[in-house]
């Protein structure tokens, strides 16, 4: 399985949403702990367009789901390497329009 598949098969596990990758946004890598043993996780992040399914909480992994307008997006974001793929989503929708 690529990366791109990955993550097309995340968001539709954890959303009910079927996508389609449009472009790489980068890779954001990061370490915690975990059973009392540092663990380092890469996440690959990816611009996707929806093109099916119905936005649902049906994975236990999932606290809430909802569409987000992409302005409102970054106030909704902790880190801010998370709100730099955002603004990089913002500039690529902007320049293909």
């Amino acid at each position: 399985e690529t990366v791109e598949q990955a993550a097309v098969r995340e968001v539709a596990e954890e959303t009910g949403i079927d996508s389609a990758v449009v472009a790489a946004l980068g890779s954001i890598d990061y370490w915690f702990v975990a059973e009392d043993r540092r663990v380092h996780k890469t996440v690959h992040h990816f611009l996707l367009r929806a093109v099916g399914g119905q936005l649902s909480e049906a994975d236990h992994e999932v606290v809430e789901v909802a569409w987000v307008a992409l302005a409102d997006l970054p106030a909704r974001l902790a880190y801010a390497d998370e709100r730099r793929l955002v603004q990089r989503a913002t500039t690529m929708l902007a320049d293909s329009a």
